[in-house]
């Protein structure tokens, strides 16, 4: 009887250990035996959960775990927490594991592999300045650093918190912050908070933060976290000014975590994330897969790969990866760039590419802002909601759409989403039969009245040119 084939999985979140538990639904253990390593304790957890739980709006860690290492053990998946790998030998098939459990020995072992799977996620930015490891300076991006965060609030009197960033993150935990009764400061280096708004759009956030009581200030480059007698933050310094602060907060995004991957040789793309095939096996290595917040993923309307740390496409990279290496056959095609967040009740959502993010691919376009309700203007309750949209110049086809509103704006941004899939233009989209009642859109849904500006304005433009 053929010995089984070994899939090593490193890393137990959303991509590795949907990985492991797709691969293990089609093989039996006498065809694979499956290891994962993880270096933390918990294993398929939500990240994305970590500012609610902070908040007080959900209960944590456990309720955030969606299946437990003994819940993996007991499907056939041999996990080992607190074990972290250090090697990746590509020549010899292997993967060098240390046991990291602080009650343990520190111990090295050697793994052979005749399938890897790398899914090492990504880590908080981290800038390098003076007091930035201080103790009360927090990432947040595992479970491990949510219950370490909320030690430092429970056993330390925060009256005044910082957040250095004003991403998805920053923005969750400002809010997470305010719920907990801190004054909370967000200091954000660019032009207006998110980024991954335009400018126009981020002002809306930006007025909306200051507005729920979050001192928002742009422009704001900081220089150090500067430190008491104690070694504990006491404020952040910017060039211009100085913030008192009991903890602060890392809003700064993260990178691909591809360290160990580069050590080895393998490709990674622009923005450090590892470069796989549709298939997502990475480029020019039959038996290597790479999934999660550590790859690179192609991006559907600009053509070019991107990194989008999000839980939804790690846990379809997992199934992917899990397919292939269980003797199926699956793709993961890309993405046109969905993301939807809210700080208190205001609700932010972009899909498909942003003004700069066109240009810089050499788009022309044509961009276009309304002004909408989320529900018929008489009916109670309704709110207002702003929606911009971009539209390829000539063709009309449909680039990017950004939504701010509060209570029903969010979600809308999926309407765009599938439209950017099938490369509908604008002008198509007039025509979507999209569900109508008083209580959930005005007769024409406010997606629906920024398509039909953005096609009118492509006709205008093409009868002027």
């Amino acid at each position: 009887m053929a010995a089984a084939r070994r899939m090593v999985v490193i890393g137990g979140d959303a991509a590795g250990m949907s990985a492991a538990s797709q691969a293990r639904r089609l093989k039996s253990r006498s065809e694979l035996e499956i290891l994962a390593f993880e270096r933390g304790q918990f294993t398929s957890y939500s990240a994305c959960g970590i500012p609610y739980w902070v908040g007080g709006v959900v209960d944590g860690p456990d309720k955030l775990v969606a299946r437990t290492p003994e819940t993996h053990q007991g499907r056939g998946i041999d996990v080992r927490t607190h074990t972290e790998v250090v090697e990746i030998d590509l020549a010899g098939q292997r993967v060098l594991a240390r046991d990291v459990d602080p009650r343990g020995a520190g111990d090295e072992r050697w793994h052979g592999f005749d399938d890897l799977v790398i899914a090492t996620g990504a880590q908080p930015r981290r800038p390098d300045m003076p007091g930035i490891d201080a103790p009360g300076v927090h990432g947040v991006q595992t479970l491990d650093h949510g219950r370490a965060l909320l030690e430092t609030l429970e056993s330390t009197r925060v009256e005044r918190a910082v957040v250095i960033g004003a991403g998805y993150i920053g923005v969750e935990m400002a809010e997470a912050l305010i719920q907990r009764g801190c004054q909370v400061t967000v200091l954000e280096r660019g032009e207006q908070p998110m980024s991954t708004l335009d400018p126009d759009m981020g002002r809306l956030v930006r007025d909306a933060m200051t507005g729920l009581g979050i001192d928002t200030v742009t422009g704001a480059e900081v220089t150090e976290v500067i430190t008491g007698e104690d070694g504990r933050v006491r404020a952040v310094a910017t060039k211009v000014s100085e913030y008192p602060a009991d903890l602060v907060i890392l809003g700064l995004g993260v990178a691909p975590e591809t360290g160990l991957a580069q050590q080895a040789g393998l490709p990674v793309g622009p923005y450090g994330g590892l470069l796989t095939d549709l298939a997502m096996r990475v480029r020019g290595h039959d038996n290597i897969w790479a999934g999660g917040d550590c790859v690179e993923v192609l991006d559907l309307v600009s053509g070019r790969t991107r990194h989008i740390p999000l839980g939804t496409h790690a846990n379809k990279h997992g199934q992917v990866i899990g397919a292939n290496v269980g003797g199926d056959y699956a793709t993961f095609p890309g993405v046109v760039g969905t993301a939807v967040s809210k700080v208190c009740d205001l609700e932010i959502a972009r899909t498909g590419l942003l003004e700069a993010e066109a240009a810089a691919v050499g788009l022309k376009f044509e961009a276009v802002t309304i002004e909408s309700t989320s529900r018929a203007g008489y009916y109670p309750g309704s709110r207002p909601m702003t929606v911009k949209m971009l539209a390829e110049q000539r063709t009309g086809r449909l680039l990017g759409t950004q939504i701010v509103g509060r209570e029903g704006a969010g979600k809308r941004v999926d309407i765009a989403a599938v439209a950017l899939t099938v490369r509908m233009t604008v002008e198509q989209m007039t025509a979507l039969d999209l569900g109508y009642a008083p209580p959930f859109s005005p007769v024409w849904d406010p997606v629906l009245v920024a398509a039909r500006k953005a096609a009118g304005t492509v006709k205008s433009s093409l009868s002027g040119a």
